[in-house]
């Protein structure tokens, strides 16, 4: 090879010095390709973040108005007698503080300042203490939905009077009982204790929590041990054939069935065939059932695939039938995974509000249930029925409402990490 063709094979005078600047570039390139993947998946998890920050940030700010409740202050003389008109009472303690009221309409526009829920208030506290009759008593009882809003600032005293839903006159009369130091605002323990009401100020989650409370229990004790029996059954005991293909095909499909479809069916099959009763939390438990029921069977069978076949090996090499291999050795290997699956399915059907409403579980009812069998509301369907309301105190409702359903969401879906990493060490 002559010296001109070396130069012209290394144009850098030395062998294997372009090879290397070509393996350089390649390298650089990489690495600036994986740099930007790196920002690419910082800046996705960072609007992720933001979004999810952005979504809290409004219902928890939209749900304030919702955990405090305005009160006034009467001064309540109660009758003697055992016949009392506690609306009456409630209405004339209020009109003593404005004596100069007269007219019937007048009237009316001052007690419009109480929310009805004061009689009953009056009513519950003689009850509890009857010595009460017969004196005067210092009560705080709730102003109706229109003052809590303009007390909590919803409503703009500063707009038109036309714009408003109170009049100059209704602001004059709650700002003399505010300078007077009747009106406060203290913690509305109600929201959570007690059931739905047509009166915003007085609406309440209990019903809901309690319906919700069935609803899980029935869901649980149908697809548990159906959906576990089902897992390990297919897992470990059916024989590999085109009728087992075809139900695992089946399963994998009904997993992706949108929930308004299982409500259909348990419309269809449980209200339509069996007879049972509309609203209950027996009937929703049985529909939501229907639907964890896939995702507990396929969490299952993931969570028995993981189990190493060595255990089942040394466990039929020491004797142990295959009930005992499956009982004592594989099922509580795959426990943790199992829980975390059953838990999870559990929080889905929690959140679900379509195959509840088909079933009529959006009813208003005003006390909360006592058994499964009593007509009720969950979580989703009472936020579903609010938000419908045209009534502008049920908005702040709606959103503590959603506040309340997500924090039984990351309680429950908490408890599953923390129970599968308790029982991953203790196994």
């Amino acid at each position: 090879m002559t010296d001109a063709t070396q130069a012209g094979a290394f144009p850098s005078g030395r062998p294997g010095t372009h090879s290397r600047d070509l393996v350089r570039a390649g390298l650089g390139k990489r690495k600036s390709a994986q740099t930007r993947l790196k920002i690419y998946g910082g800046v996705a998890i960072a609007f992720a973040l933001l979004m999810l920050a952005t979504l809290i940030g409004s219902v928890v700010s939209t749900s304030l108005p919702a955990w405090t409740r305005t009160e006034v202050k009467l001064d309540v003389a109660i009758p003697a007698e055992d016949d009392i008109n506690y609306n009456s009472l409630a209405n004339n303690s209020l009109l003593a503080l404005f004596p100069e009221t007269d007219g019937r309409a007048e009237r009316r526009a001052v007690t419009g300042i109480l929310s009805n829920g004061a009689q009953f208030m009056l009513r519950d506290l003689v009850a509890a203490d009857p010595q009460l009759k017969g004196q005067t008593t210092s009560v705080w009882v709730p102003v109706s939905d229109p003052y809590e809003q303009l007390f909590e600032g919803v409503v703009n005293a500063d707009q038109a009077e036309a714009n408003r839903r109170l009049d100059d006159a209704a602001l004059a009369r709650f700002k003399q009982l505010e300078e007077a130091g009747l009106i406060r605002s203290s913690v509305d323990w109600g929201l959570v204790t007690e059931a739905d009401s047509r009166f915003p100020e007085l609406a309440g989650l209990k019903g809901a929590i309690i319906g919700s409370f069935f609803l899980l229990l029935v869901c649980f004790l149908i697809s548990v041990p159906v959906g576990v029996g089902a897992a390990v059954y297919l897992e470990e005991f059916a024989p590999k054939n085109r009728f087992t293909d075809f139900i695992e095909i089946n399963i994998n499909n009904l997993a992706a069935v949108p929930s308004i479809v299982f409500g259909l069916l348990g419309l269809a099959l449980f209200i339509g065939v069996f007879g049972l009763p509309r609203s209950v939390p027996l009937v929703g438990g049985m529909v939501l059932s229907l639907m964890t029921l896939p995702t507990i069977i396929i969490v299952t069978r993931n969570a028995l695939k993981a189990v190493p076949p060595s255990i089942r090996e040394a466990a039929r090499g020491v004797g142990a039938s295959e009930m005992q291999v499956i009982g004592h050795h594989v099922l509580p290997l795959a426990l943790p995974g199992i829980l975390t699956g059953v838990i999870i399915g559990l929080a889905q059907a929690l959140g679900e509000a379509a195959p509840l409403l088909l079933i009529g579980m959006n009813a208003f009812i005003t006390s909360a249930p006592s058994g499964p069998l009593d007509p009720s509301t969950a979580l989703p369907t009472q936020i579903f029925i609010w938000f419908d309301s045209p009534e502008r105190g049920f908005v702040a409702r709606t959103s503590a409402a959603i506040c309340v359903l997500l924090a039984f969401l990351s309680i429950m879906n908490l408890t599953a990490v923390l129970l599968r990493r308790r029982l991953e060490r203790r196994w």
